[in-house]
């Protein structure tokens, strides 16, 4: 008896272990919004008590993890478009909407000289310069742009180091394996970066605005939908706001 009466408390152990886990909320988070995210988990499960489990990486190939059966509940992308191709191909719950607009910075760790702006890409003394992959990062496509938008593509693009997200973008910098890289403000403003190196805001002008959107996807259905919608509409609340502010975003009007 007390060798069945273990048996079935394991038992009950392990189906309550595998039921804590399966009912955490999963986030596919863009890299660029990874320390942010801390602190918006932090804060909604401070006002809920829902568990958030976050995936960081590049919104390129969370779209075609997604396509492919991802077990995710929502997608925080850096962009509108990826989202908008989910709903189009009738991945999502809902309509994508707009959490907030990134912004791009020149950093550095190695010295080089900011205060040219963003046209001391152009200087011999700059080596390799990182951007995230303009094929599945939005940020990289809004660096690309900006560099072209002050005539420089051609004189720097052999330079390019790429990094399959804002995340690998970073390391190359903060390794120096790049002079310097075009990453996102909420980067250098997260608190365990403040102080590092050097960065300057690259106007806005220079690029397209990087609208990001988030989507509660269909996967939810299969028992966080109640928890993805307010994880949704917590993104919009004054506390989630403020987050974002801090960390350099702009909010939709």
């Amino acid at each position: 008896m007390k060798i069945k009466s273990f048996a079935l408390s394991v038992f009950f152990i392990l189906c309550s272990s595998v039921y804590a886990f399966a009912g955490d909320l999963t986030v596919a988070v863009a890299a660029n919004v990874q320390y942010t995210f801390e602190e918006l988990k932090a804060e909604f499960q401070k006002e809920t008590g829902i568990a958030v489990k976050q995936i960081i990486g590049s919104s390129g190939k969370f779209t075609a993890q997604i396509e492919n059966g991802a077990p995710f509940d929502i997608f925080l992308s850096a962009d509108m478009d990826y989202p908008q191709t989910l709903e189009k191909e009738g991945l999502t719950y809902n309509a994508p909407k707009i959490y907030a607009y990134g912004t791009l910075v020149l950093w550095t760790m190695n010295g080089v000289d900011l205060s040219k702006g963003i046209k001391v890409l152009g200087d011999p003394t700059v080596g390799k310069i990182a951007i995230a992959s303009p094929k599945t990062a939005p940020y990289g496509r809004q660096a690309v742009n900006a560099i072209k938008y002050y005539n420089l593509y051609s004189k720097v693009n052999k330079k390019f180091v790429y990094g399959e997200s804002v995340a690998q973008t970073n390391q190359f910098i903060m390794s120096k394996a790049a002079d310097v890289g075009v990453t996102a403000k909420s980067i250098v403003l997260a608190p365990n970066m403040k102080d590092q190196g050097q960065w300057i805001e690259i106007e806005k002008a220079a690029y397209e605005p990087i609208a990001q959107g988030v989507v509660i996807l269909k996967q939810a259905r299969k028992g966080n939908l109640e928890d993805a919608k307010k994880f949704f509409d917590f993104l919009y609340s004054n506390a989630a706001g403020e987050i974002f502010k801090k960390y350099g975003y702009v909010l939709p009007q």
